[in-house]
């Protein structure tokens, strides 16, 4: 049976931290671009941005097969969405790390038909051409009741030769998860693959541990077509590069185009700290060329650590990589992995101040997770340590298998701790001076609000919103983070010197703010002194202080009962400012700080930011 019309569909439900920047479903639009000329009809669906059921698009197109791109997060939906497009008769065909890694476990569901392994662009074009045959590479599928498993289909070696991805096909416009400075956004691969050999990621399974790169010409050439398809506007661009640096003398001449086409593009990247280490002109040259945000596998701060997830790099260099980023005005954004055999939780609960430490000014903690296909999973199954079965929980969010000392609850407490003692308000103001380094001009107050913001959005996408029933436990752990941060936590960075704040201090005139934070009788507050021209400190201090002018209380308790398992940042409902004014004088300040918040933002600023945060 040949394929002639297609639908390609990304399930809603990808969560947790590895996939809280994978929002663009570029693999689906390289396979658009790929068979669209062998083909009768095609259409990209993705289902986290989709008011209509699939039902509807099924109605819609009537395709004769459907392909799915499934992730461990996406496990269930992806089944689910299977089975309707079954039920539909269209034939059904998985793809991505998570198929790739479990064929059988897939094939098993009557509701999938083929599994494609690895690489789908020309896996697909020969599927809709040959149908289900062993004369293509690459399938897995059901025979008279038996899985086959094709020979696995040889790399693409000349990434060149691939069209560029389909982006025509997408039915939704897409914005950056971090931050909300008007930019539209876009991703691009310029590489695939990573010669790194780290025991937990999946890209030794998927590439073999090999890196194979595109031209800078042809991505200068795709970099132009994108920005045409946005019109010319402002862009950020993430790249989706495993290992962006893996070829440095093609990022040096990428960023000679760069320079001569001046485009109004950032760049997003991730690589690895050694490159940036032994390459510390081209990171300058990158950051000349608007590559400026660098996303690096720190993993632990611990050197045995490193060694055992074959990391290949050292505490010296880490320290090193951070200190090249910074001195480029460069954002420094990093990841650790807490959970690993033999951590303890007092190390654990180092790690994000070894990470404030070291200068980051961006970070994420994961439980470690071990991915089917990975070096690190084969190890726990051999020895029957694997404890969950369930792959939505498979999200660095949720501890899957039992050999750490600490049990599976407390390390995810751990995960909340470590994100809340990283960010605190110094981590956000070194951002801020971070970024004046290169620009030579202070942070609008609209654009730190903002960042804050995005960081809430990175959050809720991450998949805080997955805690459930679990959220008091982990709010009496934010706490916890809250107060132990208490002895560091006086503001290194004067607020005023790095955010354009003048018009509204002016406004606010001398205050002393108080944010208290009241969960089961423990109290922890954020206390704020201003003047009318200046910040003279920030504290956080455990209980509450009896001078303070506005005071505003944040009862969680009351938030987590009616908490409804899916909106956890509805906290700003228990803000009732004006209530809480014990007298003339505490009404008017408290009238002050709104007038100057709405005076220098606006008030549908402040609206739209609290529906965000809703």
């Amino acid at each position: 049976m040949l394929f002639k019309r297609i639908l390609l569909v990304k399930p809603k439900g990808r969560k947790g931290l590895g996939f809280s920047a994978d929002i663009i479903p570029l693999g689906l639009e390289y396979i658009a671009a790929s068979i669209q000329d062998v083909v009768e009809d095609i259409h990209i669906v993705d289902m986290e941005f989709e008011e209509h059921p699939l039902q509807y698009f099924l109605d819609l197109f009537h395709p004769d097969l459907i392909g799915i791109t499934m992730s461990a997060t996406d496990h269930d939906e992806g089944l689910r969405l299977a089975r309707i497009a079954k039920d539909n008769a269209a034939t059904t065909a998985l793809g991505g790390y998570h198929p790739t890694a479990i064929p059988d476990e897939l094939l098993s569901n009557p509701q999938v038909d083929i599994i494609i392994r690895g690489e789908g662009e020309l896996t697909m074009k020969e599927l809709a051409q040959k149908g289900v045959s062993e004369d293509v590479p690459g399938i897995s599928y059901k025979k008279d009741g038996e899985i086959v498993h094709n020979p696995d289909r040889a790399f693409i070696e000349n990434l060149d030769s691939l069209p560029f991805p389909a982006r025509h096909f997408r039915r939704h416009k897409y914005r950056s998860q971090m931050g909300d400075n008007g930019k539209e956004m876009d991703v691009i691969a310029m590489s695939r693959g990573c010669w790194g050999r780290c025991s937990f990621c999946c890209e030794p399974m998927m590439s073999k541990s090999r890196q194979r790169f595109r031209s800078p010409e042809n991505i200068m050439k795709e970099l132009l077509e994108v920005v045409s398809f946005h019109n010319g506007k402002p862009l950020e661009i993430f790249a989706t590069d495993p290992n962006f640096m893996g070829s440095p003398e093609r990022i040096n001449s990428l960023c000679d185009l760069l320079q001569e086409h001046k485009l109004d593009v950032t760049f997003s990247v991730m690589t690895r700290v050694d490159s940036i280490v032994k390459n510390p002109e081209l990171v300058k040259k990158m950051c000349d060329a608007g590559i400026l945000s660098y996303e690096l596998g720190f993993e632990s701060p611990n050197q045995k650590d490193l060694n055992n997830v074959k990391k290949g790099i050292t505490l010296e260099m880490q320290e090193k990589a951070v200190k090249i980023l910074r001195d480029n005005g460069a954002i420094a954004s990093g990841t650790f992995v807490i959970g690993l055999p033999g951590q303890s939780e007092e190390e654990i609960k180092q790690f994000p101040i070894y990470a404030t430490d070291i200068g980051l000014v961006n970070c994420a903690f994961g439980i470690a997770t071990p991915f089917p296909g990975t070096e690190f999973y084969d190890s726990l199954e051999n020895d029957g340590l694997i404890v969950e079965r369930d792959w939505t929980k498979y999200d660095e969010m949720h501890s899957v298998f039992k050999l750490n000392p600490l049990n599976g609850k407390r390390l995810e407490e751990l995960e909340s701790y470590c994100m809340t003692r990283f960010w605190t308000l110094n981590t956000f103001l070194d951002g801020v001076s971070v970024l004046e380094k290169r620009s030579g001009n202070k942070t609008s107050l609209k654009d730190f609000i903002d960042d804050i913001i995005g960081k809430i959005k990175f959050a809720r996408n991450a998949g805080y919103d997955l805690r459930g029933e679990k959220l008091e436990d982990h709010i009496k752990t934010v706490l916890d983070a809250i107060a132990d941060a208490e002895a560091e936590e006086d503001v290194k960075v004067c607020m005023h010197d790095v955010i354009e704040m003048s018009r509204f201090l002016k406004i606010l005139g001398p205050q002393i703010i108080q944010i208290t934070l009241r969960y089961d009788g423990q109290l922890v507050s954020y206390v704020i002194k201003t003047t009318g021209k200046s910040v003279d400190y920030i504290k956080t201090i455990s209980g509450k202080q009896d001078n303070a002018s506005i005071d505003i209380n944040i009862d969680l308790n009351e938030a987590i009962h009616s908490f409804n398992g899916y909106e956890p940042f509805k906290l700003i409902r228990y803000i009732h400012l004006l209530k809480q004014a014990r007298n003339i004088n505490g009404i008017f300040n408290t009238f002050r700080l709104g007038t100057a918040l709405t005076t220098d933002l606006g008030c549908s600023y402040l609206e739209d930011k609290i529906k965000v945060i809703k």
